[in-house]
């Protein structure tokens, strides 16, 4: 899905890291933005975009399918009757209202090519601008605490179970210089688009499924598995979907090459692997709170 803002957004590079400043500063009480002296770029901010709906609402239905009882019950407190497939693209909807500018940044980290994980590790441990990494660990803490007033317990919630689902989507860990892909060109069975749409949605929609016949096709996992999966730290999620990155632009030879039924076939696999885990983690995420 694309929405098109006309406001600009600012970036910044920081310990080798690119990510936006949005133009306003937060609405919500209690928040405060620290100034920090950058580096400016004016990009538009329809240059950003994000797992279609259906990628998302594939991550919060494999999710849901590996909640613990206790965490239903707490989400359910949360969020009522919305289900989290549904509750997932909240943040991609609120982004018509310019007011929540400020959430921009949250979905996404760019990161310069060519890092180890020692030295992509590090990065992100000194990094303190506000990207998908730094707010996911605010998000999990905020949601531990049991005091926190019902609206925004909704927002965290609904934050952090996009976010999650975003940072399994390579190119939300993609390079600055292309803004995650977004600069990259290509045509997409004769439509032109962007690298970076492809990955979001173009590969989701051309299977030709709803979300949950979509869940049916992929959602197949042993208890060895998800474990597996649960148990490594976020750090390595991270990483994982920054090594991705790099094979998805290195598949890249030409400029403006012609993508269509052999660039599927080469990447469903990738596609469909980085949405199930996407869901499992969610899943560990949101038990680890409320289980």
């Amino acid at each position: 899905m694309n929405f098109t803002h006309h406001n600009p957004a600012p970036f910044f590079v920081d310990n080798g890291f690119a990510t936006t400043l949005a133009g306003k500063t937060d609405h919500m009480k209690n928040f405060k933005i620290i100034p920090l002296t950058i580096v400016f770029i004016t990009v538009s901010i329809s240059s950003f975009a994000w797992w279609g709906q259906n990628g998302h609402r594939i991550v919060g239905e494999i999710a849901d399918s590996y909640l613990s009882n206790k965490a239903r019950k707490a989400i359910r407190e949360i969020l009522g009757d919305e289900s989290i497939a549904i509750t997932s693209n909240w943040p991609d909807f609120i982004k018509s209202d310019s007011t929540f500018n400020y959430l921009s940044a949250w979905h996404y980290i760019n990161v310069k090519q060519g890092l180890s994980q020692t030295e992509f590790n590090a990065a992100l441990q000194k990094d303190t601008s506000a990207n998908a990494y730094t707010k996911l660990n605010f998000l999990i803490a905020e949601l531990k605490n049991k005091q926190l007033p019902l609206e925004k317990k909704q927002m965290y919630l609904r934050l952090l179970i996009h976010i999650a689902g975003d940072i399994h989507q390579p190119l939300h860990v993609g390079q600055f210089e292309d803004l995650g892909g977004n600069r990259i060109r290509l045509q997409w069975f004769g439509e032109s688009t962007n690298l970076h749409s492809v990955w979001d949605e173009k590969l989701i929609e051309f299977q030709k499924l709803s979300y949950t016949e979509y869940t049916a096709w992929i959602n197949h996992t042993s208890g060895a598995q998800r474990k597996q999966w649960q148990e490594q730290p976020m750090n390595e999620w991270f990483f994982e979907s920054y090594q991705l990155a790099g094979k998805i632009y290195n598949s890249v030879t030409q400029p403006e090459p012609k993508l269509s039924f052999r660039y599927n076939f080469d990447h469903i696999e990738i596609l469909n692997d980085q949405l199930l885990k996407g869901g499992v983690r969610l899943a560990g995420l949101l038990n680890s709170i409320f289980g």
